[in-house]
């Protein structure tokens, strides 16, 4: 077809109208006389050929051979997976995620080692995308997964006061004489919808509010998703679930509904970042995916700011936050902000231009200026996040339409 398109461009028809065979020379000729625009694949790529002296045809191979590259590419990408693959894949690794977790005499040791075993000969079966087991960072990443004792030892100091300060507790307590109301059933299925909600709002608000996003950016830094790069967090990032857990226990829910909903999170999280080439076409509208989860991750223009949900994308559909185009796969993935590949720096790199905390202590008044300043600008930003319209970035600045060709 590309072939014939070029075939096409050139003139078989002579001044005088007599129609003619065009031989390599006269080719030749007629493209050093002017450049020539080719039209490969409709209106989405042109192509400007300069005139050489090796012919048309020949200046055009290497630009054909790319095409058919990319085309190639594509149709890979978009190739449907096998039913009973995406069944045995979605059941192998949740399945045997839980069971990772449940490992807890064996630590962050253990839940690696499973990890490796059952995700990895999936991501080299049917990969996404064709990267190397040891590609760059990876062994940041497993530090990363190794220190999650430590991570949960320095979340659980903020979280208590991530859990008050976000005022949740409030709605919590208002909607709890109706919860209590409810049977069985019906409660579990609002604990999920409201915890699922309260999860939408706070990692919305990590991505949409720039305090918050300097912890939150850490775990979007990496330009690898695989088995093992869902541990990349910050210790503060861990405070993400706390509104929704002091929202749930201030409703009526039990503390240990509100873990297992947590557990739940994490578990599907670390499926969600698999390195594995599937879709379930029917189930996108219905629960999370992790061509869903790729899509938050990339850094698309047309998917930044999308797809928060953890596990229904009921609430991105609601605020106009759902992107799961049809005739495309995220392609890359990362940050523009440079990240440092060791953990410390990581954990350290948020705290950055915030100031000395030996200032708290020599101008305290200056400091609590600063610290009330800081807290106005916290609130008008979640304020924009909550108001803003779709074609607007959250920190106020009209979104750069993507250029389309002509």
């Amino acid at each position: 077809m590309v072939l014939l398109d070029v075939f096409r461009a050139v003139p078989t028809q002579a001044p005088g109208g007599l129609r003619r065979a065009v031989t390599h020379d006269a080719r030749r000729r007629y493209q050093q006389k002017r450049p020539m625009r080719l039209r490969f694949m409709g209106d989405e790529d042109r192509l400007n050929v300069p005139p050489v002296e090796g012919g048309l045809l020949d200046a055009m191979t290497p630009h054909i051979e790319a095409v058919e590259r990319r085309e190639q590419r594509v149709e890979e990408d978009l190739a449907p997976t096998p039913l009973v693959f995406r069944v045995l894949l979605t059941l192998a690794l949740i399945g045997g995620l839980a069971w990772a977790w449940s490992l807890e005499a064996f630590g962050p040791l253990g839940v690696l080692v499973v990890l490796f075993v059952l995700v990895v000969p999936f991501e080299k079966l049917f990969p996404r995308h064709a990267q190397p087991l040891r590609r760059p960072m990876v062994v940041s990443d497993m530090t990363h997964a190794l220190l999650l004792p430590v991570n949960g030892v320095l979340a659980s100091i903020v979280v208590v006061v991530v859990a008050v300060l976000s005022l949740m507790w409030i709605p919590g307590l208002l909607l709890r004489p109706l919860v209590d109301q409810l049977p069985e059933l019906p409660r579990l299925v609002l604990g999920v919808l409201l915890f699922d909600f309260a999860v939408y709002w706070t990692h919305r608000f990590h991505h949409e509010v720039p305090f918050l996003w300097r912890f939150h950016q850490v775990h979007h830094s990496t330009e690898h998703l695989d088995w093992v790069s869902g541990f990349r967090v910050h210790p503060l990032d861990g405070a993400l679930l706390a509104p929704a857990f002091v929202f749930l226990t201030a409703a009526g829910f039990s503390p240990e509904f509100s873990g297992v909903l947590a557990v739940a999170q994490a578990i599907t999280g670390l499926f969600l970042h698999a390195n594995v080439r599937f879709r379930w076409r029917l189930l996108h509208r219905l629960i999370i995916t992790p061509e869903f989860h790729h899509w938050h991750h990339s850094n698309h223009e047309e998917a930044r700011w999308s797809n928060y949900s953890t596990f229904l994308p009921l609430w991105d559909m609601i605020f106009r936050t759902y992107h799961m185009p049809k005739d495309a796969r995220p392609q890359t993935y990362g940050i523009d902000t440079p990240m440092p590949k060791g953990v410390m720096e990581q954990w350290l790199l948020p705290f950055r231009g915030l100031g000395s905390p030996v200032n708290a202590v020599r101008h305290p008044w200056r400091s609590l200026k600063r610290v009330l300043s800081g807290t106005k600008r916290l609130l008008r930003d979640m304020r924009w996040s909550l108001m803003r319209k779709r074609d607007q970035t959250p920190f106020g600045v009209p979104k750069i339409p993507i250029p389309q060709d002509t």
